[in-house]
């Protein structure tokens, strides 16, 4: 190898690790792990393309139901009410209403990008499940009953998707204004809380695919962590212009 090949090389590599020091900690495991959460989504997908989760998702789904009458899920009376309740925490009018509500007060509070973060994070994410849905167009459970309305195709799941957008963008926003990290950890986990149980509501009540709600937490979560790192590369560009 030539000397001029060897500047090259060594140009090239200097270069990216100047790009690397550019990004911030916080940045390089956003973007890994957003990444991560996109494969794991299409890897999902592919799977069921191919019909290969159907084993899973029909053992998965007839496990919460009675044995002797699948038109029955397992637990008391009051648990079937629950998971309605809870279910519409990722519904399309609670999502949107939080949405206006939470956006209208950071307006008011003069946190106006915030407020444009939080509408077209989960604006954005609203119109990128039905895309695809679209896309897919997986038809819901046929096993058992369904015990809430719907109306769409079924993978992704949208309510796990929203929610997912939804809660984490909120408990991130809320958790960055915090210096203490006990309440970070609070509010994040209520967050990851709230997400876990719409998804698991939607089988629960026997109107999604386990696989349905697993690929929608995890593209919610990808869009989620992109919307939030865009925000945070804004701060800080921001920051640094203020400061000079």
């Amino acid at each position: 190898m030539s000397n001029r090949e060897n500047h090259r090389g060594g140009n090239i590599a200097w270069r990216l690790l100047q790009r690397l020091r550019n990004y911030e900690l916080w940045e390089l495991f956003a973007l890994f792990a957003i990444a991560g959460a996109l494969w794991l989504f299409a890897a999902i997908a592919s799977e069921v393309r191919d019909g290969n989760t159907r084993a899973f998702d029909r053992t998965a789904l007839l496990a919460l139901r009675d044995p002797t009458n699948p038109s029955d899920p397992i637990g008391p009376h009051w648990l079937e009410e629950v998971a309605r309740d809870i279910t519409s925490l990722g519904g399309t009018t609670v999502v949107t209403l939080l949405t206006i509500a939470v956006a209208g007060f950071l307006a008011l509070t003069r946190r106006r990008s915030d407020a444009l973060l939080v509408i077209a994070s989960i604006a954005g994410g609203a119109v990128f499940s039905a895309v695809l849905k679209l896309g897919f167009d997986r038809p819901r459970p046929d096993l058992v009953p369904h015990a809430v309305d719907v109306y769409s195709s079924s993978f992704p799941s949208g309510h796990a998707m929203l929610s997912t957008i939804t809660y984490l963008t909120l408990g991130a926003l809320l958790a960055r204004v915090q210096t203490q990290r006990r309440v970070k950890v609070y509010l994040l986990s209520w967050a990851v809380a709230i997400t876990a149980l719409v998804g698991a509501s939607r089988v629960y009540l026997g109107v999604h695919w386990p696989t349905d709600v697993l690929a929608g937490w995890c593209v919610g979560s990808a869009w989620a962590m992109l919307c939030g790192s865009v925000a945070l590369r804004m701060k800080s560009t921001r920051d640094k212009k203020i400061d000079c």
